[in-house]
């Protein structure tokens, strides 16, 4: 008799028929099930038939995925993946273009199932798709289907991409070069070119010789949102996949062609706000632009290379006028230079090329002053002739100020680090100028000036100056400013005594919350704070996130929602479309008792993080968490859209499963919370000193003659 736990208590459609309720025994054959199931609508040969899933994503029920069946679910009788595929592979040949019209859209649909895409592409399907594509002689209707059947099929990964033909890619390049091609066939062209893109450098070089340039820019200045993206999605995936000397080239023709100005103009301007795929793109945009400068960033200057000790010297003239040096001898030269050279602020005055040495920032910090200098000159003599003129403990020295300064923007910009396949967080800034980092560079340097003589620094200050320099850049820019002029005003608006402000703001009380009666007091409320977050973590559940698939080999653009229902006894979840918000509970066919949830994963022990464990960084890797069900081998896996959801969430599961919530969210609000609760509480005793511990309490009176005997009646 089977156990328990391996029966599944399930309803089976068919159109026409009673639904059947059966009990599914989990450890009998899924040909077993199918045969009982078409014995009792008394149907003849079960091999022509499977389960489907009724509602949602329709798939198939194989032996591999049947245990993700769970008590309540609906599913299908419907014809076997074979006998479908096979339908469908003489409905595409049908000589009636009805038929091959339906037959397509219908293989567009069911393609997304790996088990019909497996049977499909057995019977050289998407060779017969690769055809159609080829002989180009069907409606655009037709080849809209075709080629989203095609793109569905090759997603699995079952397929390599690189066994396409050369007249296949011409043709797909061909409906994206054209200029009248029906938009929903340009779409999908263009996500088949990306895919091709990505998977190998030989495909690159075929699309990059076929795809115009002038065509992908033509694509970013239509009206229809989803071929913006489509485009610059291709774009982004031939600069990244593309070599140095490529890279270069395609910079080069889309700085020619106004790409930055148009997309600061068109895009991030435009009347809605940027979407969250069009953001990541832009992103990445950022930093593939950005990282241009990590060759110089991670080359160190040669002592022995002629045109870098020229530009050094440049900088040295550029800031003193000095007497001709041709009229002296080489001693005098050199100590004049030297002398020169330590009020630049350089620490090695006799060889300042050794400043230059460390990497980060290397060449790049000689290049950002030497821009400094040249771009403008009248700030630079002035920053340069100021500090020369102070006393010396009190000069702030330009040469070392610009070293760290270009150190702090490269971590900043994250310069030298590959682009995230999740961030989305670009710089508006980046799109309004040509040379970002530079023009930073010149804003900042004037910025850590003005913040050395408000800090009254000495040179033993200089670590303090750069840190408040760093959190005055760090604070502006997460305000977005949209233009170099607005980033400027706002910066300098941040001087030293704001920053000191929002510090004291931040640490206000600190001191006084230390001490051993405030400290008891915090403990006797956190109890009752900690469950004011588990009800706000649970009903953040409840109300439900959106979660991104993320592919292998390309930015996905499939999502799904997960919920919590209001009694918090199941966790509901399912595919959506990109436009839908909080979709209802009933919607979401897809569910788990929170009653089977055994165990909640993090980071790299994450099942979906063990597969792909080369191909994974670390922001995605600080955004993926499991949860485990029923038996080990099941899991629902997740990547949070930001960390602010991965701690939400992890931490509400962890309330489900009667754990203690750890995020570093949890932490923080309960300090604010208690920070906020114990000022409230200290208010009436504003500047009274709070004693370290309880006062003595003084020895009883020897007698209470003292009261008043209330029991007497007033004569």
């Amino acid at each position: 008799m089977p156990q328990q736990k391996d029966i599944v208590k399930i309803a089976i459609q068919m159109p026409g028929a009673y639904p059947q309720l059966i009990q599914l025994d989990q450890k009998k054959p899924l040909s077993a099930v199918i045969k009982e199931v078409c014995d009792g609508w008394n149907l003849p040969g079960p091999d022509n038939y499977a389960l489907q899933y009724a509602d949602g994503v329709q798939t198939y029920i194989t032996e591999s995925n049947r245990l993700d069946i769970k008590n309540g679910c609906i599913l299908r009788l419907t014809k076997a993946p074979g006998r479908c595929a096979e339908d469908l592979y003489k409905g595409i040949q049908s000589s009636d273009s009805g038929v091959r019209c339906d037959s397509l859209k219908e293989l567009a649909s069911v393609s997304t199932d790996v088990t019909f895409a497996q049977e499909f592409i057995s019977r050289d399907g998407h060779l017969l798709l690769v055809k159609i594509v080829e002989d180009s002689n069907e409606s655009n209707a037709i080849m809209t289907h075709t080629l989203t059947g095609f793109m569905e099929l090759m997603d699995h990964g079952i397929v390599s991409w690189e066994n396409l033909s050369c007249v296949f890619i011409k043709k797909i390049a061909s409906f994206v070069n054209a200029k009248s091609t029906d938009v929903s066939m340009q779409q999908v062209s263009l996500d088949i070119l990306e895919s091709m893109v990505l998977s190998s450098h030989s495909l690159f070089l075929q699309v990059k010789q076929e795809v115009t340039m002038e065509r992908l820019i033509a694509h970013l200045q239509v009206t229809n949102l989803q071929i913006q993206t489509k485009a610059m999605a291709l774009l982004m995936a031939l600069l990244q996949t593309a070599g140095d000397s490529d890279r270069q080239d395609m910079f080069a023709f889309l700085n020619k062609k106004n790409l930055r100005q148009y997309i600061y103009k068109n895009i991030i301007h435009s009347s809605g706000s940027v979407q969250d795929e069009m953001a990541h793109y832009l992103y990445v945009l950022q930093s593939v632009t950005l990282n241009h400068l990590e060759p110089r960033m991670r080359m160190p200057l040669d002592s022995y290379n002629q045109e870098q000790r020229d530009v050094l010297h440049g900088l040295r003239q550029a800031a003193f006028e000095t007497e001709s040096e041709n009229s002296l001898s080489n001693e005098r030269r050199r100590s004049l230079c030297a002398k020169e050279f330590k009020k630049l602020g350089f620490s090695n005055n006799s060889n300042p090329g050794q400043d230059l040495v460390r990497t980060p920032p290397g060449l790049l910090a000689l290049d950002t002053m030497f821009y400094f200098a040249s771009r403008y000159p009248d700030a630079y003599s002035r920053f340069v002739l100021e500090n020369s003129s102070r006393e010396d403990k009190h000069e702030c020295p330009f040469a070392r100020s610009s070293i760290q300064l270009t150190l702090i923007l490269c971590e900043i910009l994250r310069i030298g680090e590959p682009p995230s396949e999740t961030r989305s967080d670009y710089h508006p800034i980046f799109f309004s100028q040509d040379r970002l980092m530079e023009e930073l560079f010149c804003v900042c340097i004037q910025l850590l000036n003005k913040t050395w003589k408000e800090m009254r620094a000495t040179q033993e200050d200089f670590d303090k100056v750069m840190q408040v320099v760093r959190e005055q850049i760090t604070r502006t820019l997460s305000s977005k400013p949209t233009s170099l002029e607005l980033f400027k005003n706002k910066v300098n608006a941040l001087n030293y005594s704001e920053i000191l402000k929002l510090r004291q703001t931040e640490r206000l009380h600190q001191e006084e919350t230390l001490a051993p009666p405030v400290l008891e007091l915090k403990e006797r409320l956190k109890p009752e704070l900690l469950e004011l977050i588990r009800e706000q973590r649970l009903n953040r559940l409840c109300q439900g996130t959106m979660f991104r698939k993320i592919s292998n080999r390309r930015r996905q653009d499939k999502l799904w929602y997960c919920r919590l229902s209001p009694n918090h006894k199941m966790l509901h979840y399912g595919d959506v479309e990109e436009d839908t918000d909080n979709p209802p509970i009933e919607t979401l066919q897809e569910k788990i008792p929170v009653a089977d949830i055994k165990g909640l994963l993090t980071g790299k022990d994450c099942p979906h993080m063990k597969e792909n464990k080369s191909k994974q960084n670390k922001e995605v890797l600080d955004l993926a968490f499991s949860l485990t069900y029923d038996v080990e081998e099941d899991s629902l896996n997740f990547i949070a859209p930001s960390r602010t959801d991965f701690c939400l969430w992890t931490d509400g599961l962890s309330v489900l499963l009667g754990r203690e919530m750890s995020s570093e969210s949890t932490r923080s609000e309960l300090e604010i919370l208690l920070s906020m609760e114990i000022k409230l509480r200290l208010l009436d005793l504003e500047n009274v000193p709070i004693p370290d511990c309880a006062p003595v309490i003084p020895k009883p009176p020897s007698n209470y003659n003292f009261c008043y005997d209330f029991s007497q009646t007033e004569q």
